[in-house]
């Protein structure tokens, strides 16, 4: 009896320890977490991206005056349509006319002595041809004194040419076609003194340039099309198209950004230069990217990171962003395309972990 009582507890003790065993081995299946993943893809990167611009013109100018004098009559006012050449105001400065006279007949005045120097030496030339008629050192002088009456001549014509040329200046013309934005003169005002306000500004706007800070990681990009679509303030329901035509070449490094300008057409004028415009922008990457969801790129203080699985092993990845297109992002770092990703990582699912990954739908 009390043997086959030692054999039932044998066989209860090794029925508890398989028991034991067994739970063990749930509870360490129970510590294995199951994640969902998925498989990293190339993909076509783009971005709509707005900025704001400002509109310019594409050519502005102060007109000032280069002479002294009062404006006589004016022939433009703000908001007058002028063409290249034409006569914007012109300015009365007797002194310079006075001026422009008396060295008209200085001219008059040499050329006179030179042409009587001139018929001098012709006449003791000729007579100097017979022996004994004129001595040498005369026939010299009389030379000499004709080339100097024409230098004389010659120095008169180029001062009156000269101040002629400032006289042309009594004239304000307007050096190209365009509108008057300002006028700060009236009949009778005072011209011509340093430091004053301009007389006109005037402005090409037949077309605009827009200037478009575009923010560093898009410098890089293709611009769809070489273009962007704008609206003003002025008209937000109606959208402008301009054409990207330069580049700064260089990044601002108070605002990280490169200045791009665009050029729009504006033959009827309705764009303003100095409007402020909304600016689309359409990006995208000459070649393919890695592209994954949003929510797979853990951001913290220090750094940015996916969790890859490679044989039910979690492994933190470093990466760089790029275009952020809203549910997408552009991801940069040691990935592939075919590498799994964990889809909603945290920082609590740390390296090294043991996961079982199901793959997303």
């Amino acid at each position: 009896m009390k043997i086959i009582t030692a054999i039932f507890l044998l066989m209860a003790f090794a029925s508890c320890d398989q028991q034991d065993e067994k739970t063990s081995a749930k509870k360490e299946e129970a510590k294995t977490d199951s994640v969902k993943v998925f498989l990293v893809a190339l993909d076509s990167a783009k971005k709509t991206l707005a900025l704001p611009g400002e509109l310019t013109a594409n050519e502005n100018v102060q007109i000032r005056a280069k002479v002294q004098g009062y404006i006589r009559k004016l022939n433009a006012d703000i908001g007058s349509k002028v063409s290249k050449g034409q006569i914007l105001a012109l300015i009365d400065a007797p002194e310079i006319n006075t001026r422009l006279q008396e060295l008209n007949e200085k001219v008059n005045a040499a050329q006179s002595r030179y042409q009587a120097s001139k018929d001098y030496y012709e006449r003791i030339s000729i007579a100097s041809k017979t022996d004994g008629v004129i001595a040498p050192t005369e026939l010299q002088k009389s030379k000499n004194q004709m080339q100097a009456d024409e230098s004389e001549q010659n120095a008169a014509r180029f001062a009156a040419s000269s101040y002629r040329q400032v006289g042309g200046y009594l004239a304000i013309i307007a050096p190209y076609n365009g509108i008057i934005t300002k006028r700060n003169i009236e009949v009778g005002s005072f011209v011509g003194n340093a430091g004053e306000k301009p007389l006109f500004e005037l402005e090409d706007n037949a077309v605009l340039r827009l200037k478009v800070p575009v923010p560093e990681i898009y410098t890089g990009a293709v611009l769809l099309d070489n273009s962007c679509e704008l609206t003003t303030r002025a008209f937000p329901d109606k959208k402008f198209k301009a054409k990207l035509v330069r580049k700064a070449g260089s990044i601002d490094e108070a605002t990280r950004s490169e200045v791009w300008e665009f050029e729009i057409p504006n033959t009827g004028r309705e764009l303003k230069a100095g409007s402020y415009a909304d600016v689309k922008l359409f990006f995208l990457r000459s070649g393919k990217s890695l592209v994954v969801p949003v929510a797979a790129v853990v951001t913290t203080l220090e750094k940015k990171f996916v969790i890859k699985v490679t044989g039910n092993t979690t492994q933190w990845i470093d990466v760089r962003t790029g275009f952020n297109m809203g549910d997408k992002v552009e991801i940069f770092g040691e990935i592939n395309a075919g590498d799994t990703l964990v889809l909603k990582p945290t920082e609590e699912l740390k390296g090294g972990t043991k996961v079982i990954a199901k793959l997303s739908n």
